[in-house]
């Protein structure tokens, strides 16, 4: 008989014993930042994460499962802060504001983290589906809202396919980022928003 997940097993953060230590857990996210600059993430262990925290290994496995989990949740704690998807008047003006913020956070050593994750990711499922189901999901899914609520408000068009919309707009940052063949700069950031507003209302009533 199959029983329901553990936040432990959907999530990879565990919950069980006492309370974190806020300092502690910076700590803990803080040298996993560190050590990702010259560290593959199929290379990280948590030996080098509790060395270089300072967190005892045992306190650190009491709150994370796993490495992957110490990963992603020090992207997550990089990542969700600097790209928000705001609750703005116009659904437009939310959606130009985070690609443009996206495209910045990316230039940097969260796009090389991400980059990293999606990497090794292709050789490691379990890595693959912890970022799918801890990141990917729900900021997929925040994006969504805004762009449904463009849609019921007329902003953008009622006949967009909003999946394939995202995967558009999203495709070409991540394109640009694993391949690098073009640059993410700013100017990318400026059309892609504005390349965004094109497809995101185009064929809406006039």
């Amino acid at each position: 008989m199959s029983t329901a997940p553990t936040v432990a097993n959907r999530q990879g953060t565990r919950n069980t014993g006492r309370p974190r230590s806020e300092q502690s857990r910076t700590a803990v996210l803080d040298a996993t930042r560190n050590l990702l600059a010259t560290t593959r993430v199929g290379d990280l262990t948590i030996d080098a994460i509790a060395r270089e925290s300072g967190v005892a290994k045992m306190t650190i496995y009491r709150w994370w499962a796993n490495r992957n989990a110490v990963v992603i949740d020090t992207f997550i704690d990089l990542m969700l802060p600097s790209t928000p998807v705001r609750d703005a008047d116009s659904a437009m003006e939310a959606m130009s504001e985070h690609l443009i913020l996206l495209v910045r956070q990316y230039r940097g050593e969260v796009g090389k983290m991400v980059a990293e994750i999606l990497a090794e990711g292709q050789s490691d499922p379990v890595l693959r589906d912890a970022f799918r189901e801890r990141f990917f999901r729900q900021r997929r899914a925040d994006v969504r809202a805004v762009v449904v609520r463009g849609q019921e408000t007329g902003e953008f068009s009622a006949e967009l396919d909003v999946d394939t919309a995202l995967d558009m707009m999203y495709g070409a940052v991540y394109f640009r980022l694993l391949m690098g063949h073009k640059n993410l700069d700013a100017r990318f950031g400026k059309d892609l928003a504005a390349m965004a507003a094109t497809l995101l209302r185009s064929g809406r009533q006039k």
